[in-house]
């Protein structure tokens, strides 16, 4: 089993936000949220290991507060 890497992993990461930021440049919330579920499975589908993603929808799930 593949841990999770939780820590910083990406090359430019600044530049990585701002690339993500600006692909939502004008668009509408609806938009907005309908290319972030896109980006989401596109990088599921290169990840493509099910046990992974399950872990990984989890611990994103845990850091949401709860009400």
């Amino acid at each position: 089993m593949t841990e999770l890497i939780l820590t910083p992993n990406i090359a430019g990461p600044d530049d990585f936000y701002a690339e993500l930021l600006a692909a939502h440049e004008g668009l509408s919330k609806d938009e907005s949220d309908a290319l972030n579920a896109r980006l989401i499975l596109v990088l599921a589908n290169q990840i493509g290991d099910r046990e992974t993603l399950s872990r990984a929808i989890a611990t994103a799930r845990e850091a949401v507060p709860k009400r």
